[in-house]
């Protein structure tokens, strides 16, 4: 307990040295050109060396024009330019006047010579505010480092991921991934296409944690967008990887990516088999009459699985890309189950007892597919228009079989079937324009539509005298067509120091949902306004502030929708209300961000008003608990959260997020009011330790706090997870060894509370071990984070 507050004394101590060191500056300017053509020359390294040591002390690139401005905290340095295939240029002393120096013209000597006798050191990776939203700029000191996106997100503040390839933003999953400002199949969460993209290759990571209007106004915990350098290298990298777990998680892939001159092929492949047991339990007790029924037992998910990534990006020329890509992805389930129930009375006395065992069997094809032109103009390099097609389409035929076989007491022992035919297809068509003014003003318009078709033939039949009968209480075809127009116009200015950003997307909604055996028909047509508003301030190059407001929406997810519910366990049901309405949020944040010597400090307060909250109800009949989402009034949650990256030595990086929120809920359910006010928190504390022998250790500990729900309580839950990967064959070569729930402390416990029943829920997954081998080939090292799970 003693280290932290000399910890918070360091980063106090830090941040005053840094303000005071501001009085002594130098900001330095400069053009950077080919001493042969006088062609400006983009992308340079300018970067600022200890005049002793020759430390890195600040680093920056030349933009299209071959300008450059940098500003070092110091006068005693000096200066290099450096850029591949060119002779760096070294600069000792400057004519500084107020503060500044201007270099003038700076002309580079084309050397002849190879990219591997080149060796570039210093640039280091920065943070910055944008308006809406902080980039984190790619430095030479990961780009020439030869991993992979992967292990770039993993040195951007608020981003982790774990040793599995799991994506978190400020400790949430749930990110949406971008490439360029448009989704990809190399961003989906099939295998870990993400790894084929090589360090060099990234310009900059954008994250996004309260989007504009630019965005679709469907909430996401973030969006994190990596933008690719316009000059790729060509070459060849790839890797393939073997998987084994415990329990049974074993799997294969190969990934490859191939940069020609117009062409960039990348593919992907693997096959594995999963099983996901799942123990549960549960107490259904009716306070009126006192009896309770107990059940416990083991839910499985067993899954062979093969998937298979193919793209290409053509560009026609310069200016003009075309990306085609498609994904194909084949499940053979096999759900197997027993589960032991019990009925008791007030007297706590058993009165019967009962097995209920269920057997299922399903596929699932999986269909991605996107077509995407882009076009860049002459007059500025952010002067784009970009047009974008992707198709996602998920199948299930499913069928299952659940015995009730009679212990003693009452006759229980019964036989039903369900059978499942499962169809879903989303179409998104969006075109996004983007023009540039001035260097400080911008205007961003554009357009979305997306269509979603799905189609549920469901079935129930019992066992009645030897023969199945269908049950048509329980028998319906559930169709649901959910289509989204939607526009948006942003406008931005964006000054040294001072930027703000204001937007406004419509969006109209068009849902029908229709229970076709009993023609119960749903119509709903909507449409709202989201605007967005932001603006961000630069005190220095370490402290700045940002802003943000914006609209979003939260529309019934199709299960929310669906009526039918899985007879799994048929005392505590799930069901879903096609009657639902979507929830609206208006977000408001403050976020501050200070970048000190190893540490990135991020600290934000935020308060969210949420209108017709869709919070799951349970009602109780006769012993079975029915839970369905409802719309129940109101939510304001106001909260504070912090992010630290800290980076006390080369071989230890600390990762920290805390959020606390306090929320006042308004609700009424069926005349019964339901107000409360509550609390929750969490955090999460990951270390990352670069050992002897090329070895990184990698320790996660995560804390939920208790916090209270509509209708009752959900416990605390931590838990801890750790990785250890061992670099071989100068990288190529990766072991890695994966502990997810160390003590299998992590269990889901939910309490309803009411005044004639009570219910309890109790979950858990167990611990899983896993063991991976990957090998990387041509440019890239190997695929480091190969035992990602799967979603």
């Amino acid at each position: 307990m003693r280290l932290l507050p000399r910890f918070y004394l360091i980063i106090l101590l830090s941040f005053f040295t840094a303000l005071m060191a501001q009085a002594q500056s130098v900001q330095l300017t400069g053009r950077v050109v080919n001493s042969m053509s006088q062609e400006p020359v983009e992308y340079a390294t300018i970067v600022a060396l200890n005049k002793t040591s020759e430390e890195p002390l600040k680093g920056t690139t030349t933009n299209a024009a071959g300008q450059f401005t940098l500003t070092v905290n110091t006068t005693d340095f000096i200066m290099e330019v450096r850029l591949l295939s060119y002779a760096t240029m070294r600069f000792e002393e400057f004519e500084v006047i107020d503060g500044k120096a201007d270099l003038g013209t700076i002309a580079l000597e084309p050397e002849a010579m190879t990219t591997d006798e080149v060796v570039i050191e210093g640039e280091q990776s920065s943070v910055e505010f944008q308006l809406d939203k902080r980039v984190f700029n790619v430095g030479q000191d990961l780009a020439s480092s030869g991993g992979s996106a992967y292990d770039v997100l993993n040195n951007v503040p608020s981003v982790n991921v774990n040793i599995e390839g799991d994506i978190s933003l400020r400790g949430s999953q749930g990110v949406q991934i971008l490439i360029n400002g448009k989704p990809s199949v190399l961003a989906g969460d099939q295998g870990n296409s993400l790894g084929t993209i090589t360090a060099d290759m990234i310009e900059r990571i954008e994250v996004i944690t309260n989007p504009s209007a630019k965005y679709d106004a469907e909430g996401t915990s973030g969006i994190i967008n990596i933008v690719l350098k316009k000059e790729e290298k060509e070459g060849t990298n790839g890797s393939v990887s073997l998987n084994l777990g415990w329990p049974h998680n074993h799997s294969f892939g190969m990934s490859l990516n191939r940069r020609a001159n117009k062409f960039n092929l990348f593919t992907q492949v693997g096959a594995g088999y999963r099983s996901l047991p799942s123990y549960r339990e549960n107490i259904n007790r009716d306070l009126v009459s006192g009896n309770t029924i107990y059940n416990d037992g083991i839910e499985y998910r067993n899954e062979n699985f093969y998937n298979i990534i193919l793209g290409t990006d053509y560009h026609i020329d310069d200016y003009n890309v075309i990306t085609l890509s498609g994904s194909f992805a084949y499940e053979i389930e096999d759900q197997p189950s027993q589960t032991d129930f019990f009925l008791v009375d007030a007297e706590n006395d058993t009165i019967s007892a009962w097995q209920r065992t269920e057997v299922t069997e399903a596929t699932n094809p999986k269909y991605n597919f996107e077509l995407q032109y882009k076009r860049d103009f002459r007059d500025h390099e952010d002067h784009d228009l970009l047009f974008s097609a992707l198709g996602r389409f998920f199948g299930k035929d499913l069928s299952s079989e659940f015995q009730n076989t009679t212990v003693f007491g009452e006759d229980r022992t019964s036989t039903q079937q369900t059978r499942s035919n499962f169809q879903e297809a989303i179409y998104t068509f969006k075109l996004d324009y983007i023009k540039p003014f001035t260097d400080k003003i911008t205007l961003e318009s554009g357009a979305q539509y997306v269509v979603n078709p799905v189609s549920n033939d469901f079935a129930v039949s019992d066992w009645i005298d030897q023969a199945w009968v269908e049950n048509p209480n329980l028998t319906n075809v559930f169709q649901f067509d959910q289509r989204v127009l939607g526009v948006y116009s942003t406008g931005a200015y964006e000054g040294d120091r001072w930027g703000v950003k204001l937007g406004l997307r419509a969006e109209n909604t068009d849902l029908n949902t229709v229970l076709v055996n009993t023609n119960e028909v749903n119509e709903r047509n909507y449409t709202n306004l989201f605007p967005s508003a932001h603006t961000s301030y630069k005190v220095n190059e370490f402290v700045s502030f940002q802003a943000g407001y914006s609209r979003r929406i939260r529309r019934p997810r199709l299960w929310d929708l669906n009526p039918f519910f899985n007879l799994r366990n048929n005392f505590n049901i799930r069901t879903g209300n096609p009657n639902l309405m979507p929830e609206f949020t208006d977000s408001y944040e403050l976020n501050s961000i200070f970048v000190l010597e190893g540490l990135s400090l991020n600290v934000g307060a935020y308060h969210r008003y949420t209108t017709d909250v869709i919070q799951r109800v349970s009602t109780f009949d006769d012993g079975v608990t029915f839970t369905t989402p409802e719309n129940v009034g109101t939510d304001r949650t106001t909260g504070a959260e912090m992010n630290a990256k800290y980076t006390p030595t080369r071989w230890l990086v600390l990762n920290a997020d805390a959020n606390y929120n306090y929320f006042n809920r308004v609700g009424e359910f069926e005349g019964n009011s339901f107000d409360f006010n509550a609390s929750r928190w969490s955090s999460e504390l990951t270390a990352k330790l670069k050992l002897p022998w090329d070895i990184d250790l990698e320790v996660s500990g995560q804390y939920r706090s208790p916090y209270q729900t509509f209708q009752g309580m959900v416990s605390q839950n931590r838990w801890m997870d750790l990785g250890i990967r061992k670099k071989i064959l100068k990288g190529r070569g990766i072991f890695n060894i994966g502990v997810r729930d160390v003590f299998a402390s992590r269990i889901e416990i939910t309490e309803t509370d009411q005044p004639d029943f009570y219910v309890y829920s109790w979950g858990q997954r167990g611990r899983f071990l896993t063991f991976g081998f990957s090998y990387g080939f041509g440019k890239g090292e190997a695929m480091e984070y190969s035992g990602r799970r799967h979603h």
